[in-house]
């Protein structure tokens, strides 16, 4: 994509904003894969709110320009890795770069070591861009259906 992308923290009154973002970012997943327990779509509006609120971590943004593309979650718990959880584009701006500039950004301010996430399994893509930006495969997995398995990574 062309442009710069920056990230912006997210505010607890654009709680509801970033709710629907997510449900419209991360709907295409729920239908394909049925993980109703797990996915962000499925999220409410309340546990967004606590999740924006939580002290040790911080929504952004994922900005171009001025257009808002997507959102990412970074925890930082003393003691443990830090984790992306969630990312998400839009899908209109996927597959641009996107992803990869909001999560060296995100390393840029948190450092660049000690991070973990998982993903799914079955979306190549999403598992292509983690080990492009450094991330290797943990060992560990955890099937959620027949249909889906989440694969954890650390870099």
């Amino acid at each position: 994509m062309k442009g710069k992308i920056k990230l912006e923290k997210v505010s607890l009154d654009d709680a509801e904003q970033l709710w629907r973002m997510q449900r419209t970012a991360f709907s295409e997943l729920l239908e394909k894969y049925q993980d109703t327990d797990t996915n962000p779509a499925c999220e409410t509006l309340e546990r967004v709110r606590e999740k924006a609120a939580q002290p040790d971590s911080s929504f952004y943004w994922i900005k171009s320009g001025e257009d808002l593309v997507g959102g990412i979650r970074v925890v930082f718990r003393k003691g443990e890795s830090k984790r992306i959880s969630p990312l998400f584009i839009l899908p209109q701006y996927r597959n641009k770069g996107i992803a990869q500039q909001a999560i060296r950004l995100a390393e840029e301010l948190y450092g660049d070591e000690d991070w973990e996430l998982g993903t799914i399994l079955q979306e190549k893509g999403n598992c292509h861009l983690y080990e492009k930006m450094g991330y290797r495969p943990t060992g560990g997995i955890l099937e959620i259906n027949d249909k889906m398995t989440l694969i954890f990574y650390k870099k």
